[in-house]
């Protein structure tokens, strides 16, 4: 008999040892004892997966198309000048709207939508030299450029939105918010492309070398 519990303690152990307990990290999924058809369990669900087949389609696609006409919950914002950069009166807006924070938050934001988006084409340093350039691309505009400084925000919004010439619209890759912090990270390169020494706050003159 003592041979008995010992061989069903051995058989414990090994059990634990084979299949873990519930509610520990696995690093592969658990092994199931008994068939998931007879006990199914929450690890293993009936689902579908990107990119898999289904058979209940006629194409046996299991990814389908958006419905016409759907529009993202992400996209819906109730602040009309946020929204579409005109004023009440259809003008475009001059400046950020109030609704956007203008601080280091925003520009980083911002520089990196513009780093993924904007410069293959514009540059890194907005100036119109991007990777584009090189593969024929030559009608991309510098933003250093005189109209583009005096262009009103609200309009480069609006071109962000609905494209222009050979850009196309970026609505569905930038969010209203992400446009507007590139917009206000396209300006803080404007403006650094025409900064002086004498722009340098004191406390950091001695940093860059300057009296």
């Amino acid at each position: 008999m003592r041979y008995a519990y010992i061989t069903l303690a051995i058989l414990c152990v090994v059990l634990v040892a084979l299949f873990g307990f519930r509610g520990t990290t696995f690093t592969a999924p658990p092994r199931q004892v008994l068939p998931n058809a007879l006990f199914p369990q929450m690890t293993i669900q009936a689902k579908y997966k990107p990119q898999s087949t289904s058979r209940f389609f006629a194409d046996g696609r299991a990814d389908r198309p958006l419905p016409a006409g759907v529009v993202s919950r992400d996209t819906i914002v109730d602040d009309d000048i946020l929204a579409s950069g005109k004023t009440a009166n259809g003008e475009f807006l001059h400046g950020l709207p109030d609704a956007i924070t203008i601080d280091a938050r925003l520009l980083a934001r911002g520089q990196d939508r513009f780093n993924i988006y904007c410069q293959p084409c514009h540059g890194a340093l907005g100036d119109g030299q991007g990777i584009t350039k090189r593969y024929g691309m030559g009608a991309t505009p510098t933003y250093h450029d005189d109209r583009l400084r005096k262009m009103p925000e609200g309009e480069i919004f609006n071109t962000i939105t609905n494209g222009k010439g050979n850009m196309l619209s970026y609505a569905d890759k930038l969010t209203p918010q992400d446009r507007w912090a590139v917009i206000a990270y396209v300006r803080a390169l404007q403006r650094a492309e025409q900064a002086t020494p004498d722009d340098v706050p004191a406390e950091h003159r001695m940093e860059l070398g300057l009296k």
